[in-house]
């Protein structure tokens, strides 16, 4: 029988010599992210060093939250056509205004407009930048919300926190950078809304589970040691590695072994940083955690500030249902007072710990509301449908401009009409506060350099302090 020849290594295919060159470090996009996570350098000096996200899935109405419209009340139940005509009588097929079913005030010492359902978050007006001028595309509610949480409409793309997390790297390694905390059911789009998209897999959200354990199989089974699973992740390591080294650029595995260790490292830290025993009745009650409205978004905000008081870069909040399309007093309402004291504690506690000053607080949903709706239940169950030309957001900390109301919409809040941006142009002041430049901060995929304003945007510099 004939001896076997020798084993020869087979000369590599043009490709796999241009993934060659950079294999010791994976490839130049993740020499340039692990130097990233390594240092965590700014473009520029940054005012933020961490952002809280707090979305409001749904569209929440700005015409009934921090934009009043006196001219709404004096056309009450006009119809009206899409031209502005209006008319007295009601008649099947029109659309009507509808005016806002709550009250206002001034609140502050900024004299910022704000619903008198928000009775907590009226204290911290001056602390807030409201902002009146951001308009998106669709009305959609998936794809408003992937062009809101990632700059794409069709999803496919990273998220804003995937991104941060590429661009500025980690403070905590036993920590993910993005943490997620969703409701039960998963907002439109799904995970496409906090995903990688091109960037590497680990650049993903982790979601928190809202009931039950928060991280499924987090902790190894009783019966295995410590010591035991260290070995055991060594071995699978190594052969990841193995395996890898015979695929070279393949992202996904690089991300699986780091996940496997990361996993192992969350063991330790994750949870002390999830477990809320250990804050005060004071704090717990402050949040309004236990409260039969409240607890489950006051838990999520506390979380939040714990989350990134360990070095957690970004953690998006999702408080849902906001589409009030009927009895929007009933609907809108409710929801005001399961999200208004936990979103005031939270700034409390991050100005108490003199962490909001560097700390980047968003609120937002993915568009506005319409002036008009199609009349229901004779009149007396009237909602909006959706708006992509007008809806509010405001930011807190993190450099913001506080105590001012930027922006403003067309006397029945149909359409912004001053400071208008494109949510692009949000995104690109969102990374400026973080110490990021949108045009600079890119990713070379699909044979073009990728950034999250998809094609370049305009800083909003009347949102900076």
């Amino acid at each position: 029988m004939a001896a076997h020849p020798p084993h020869r290594l087979a000369m590599p295919t043009r490709r796999e010599a241009l993934y060659g060159l950079g294999a010791g470090l994976g490839s130049v996009a993740l020499t340039s992210l692990l130097q990233a996570d390594q240092s965590g350098r700014t473009h520029h000096p940054a005012r933020a060093k961490r952002c809280i996200f707090l979305m409001m899935e749904g569209g929440p109405s700005h015409l009934d939250t921090f934009d009043p419209k006196p001219e709404l009340t004096k056309q009450h139940l006009k119809a009206f056509t899409r031209s502005g005509e209006m008319e007295s009588a009601m008649s099947s097929g029109k659309r009507y205004f509808v005016k806002s079913p709550f009250q206002f005030t001034k609140a502050g010492e900024c004299g910022a407009d704000i619903c008198t359902e928000w009775k907590h978050l009226s204290k911290m007006v001056d602390d807030i930048c409201f902002y009146r001028g951001a308009q998106v595309e669709s009305v959609n509610h998936p794809t408003a919300c992937y062009q809101l949480n990632t700059g794409n409409q069709f999803g496919g793309d990273p998220g804003i926190g995937a991104w941060v997390t590429y661009g500025l790297g980690t403070m905590n390694e036993n920590l993910p950078g993005f943490v997620v905390l969703p409701r039960s059911s998963y907002p439109q789009g799904g995970a496409g809304n906090w995903s990688n998209g091109f960037l590497p897999a680990r650049f993903q959200g982790t979601p928190l589970r809202p009931e039950g354990s928060p991280i499924l199989n987090l902790n190894p089974p009783a019966a295995v040691s410590p010591q035991r699973q260290r070995e055991n992740l060594d071995l699978l390591a190594q052969l990841n590695r193995q395996h890898l080294a015979s695929r070279p650029g393949r992202g996904e595995l690089e991300a699986r072994i780091a996940s496997y260790e990361l996993a192992y490292r969350m063991q330790t830290e994750v949870p002390g940083v999830l477990d809320l025993d250990g804050e005060s009745q004071a704090t717990l009650d402050a949040y309004g955690v236990g409260g039969a409205a409240t607890d489950s978004f006051g838990r999520k905000c506390l979380l939040a500030r714990r989350l990134v008081e360990s070095g957690v870069r970004f953690v998006q909040a999702y408080a849902g249902n906001w589409d009030s399309h009927d009895y929007i007093e009933k609907a809108h309402g409710a929801l005001i007072r399961s999200v208004d004291q936990p979103i005031a504690a939270l700034l409390r506690d991050l100005k108490q710990r003199d962490m909001l000053k560097d700390t980047l607080v968003i609120w937002c949903g993915e568009f506005g509301r319409t002036p008009d709706n199609g009349l229901r239940g004779g009149g007396q169950s009237y909602g909006r449908d959706h708006n992509a030309k007008a809806m509010t957001m405001w930011f807190a900390g993190g450099g913001t401009n506080a105590g001012h109301t930027i922006g403003a919409t067309d006397e029945i809040g149909a359409n912004a009409v001053e400071c208008v941006h494109h949510i692009r142009d949000v995104h690109v002041t969102l990374l400026h506060l973080l110490g990021l430049d949108d045009n600079r901060l890119t990713y070379f995929h699909a044979g073009r350099h990728k950034q999250l304003s998809q094609f370049g945007g305009q800083l909003i510099n009347e949102l900076l302090a």
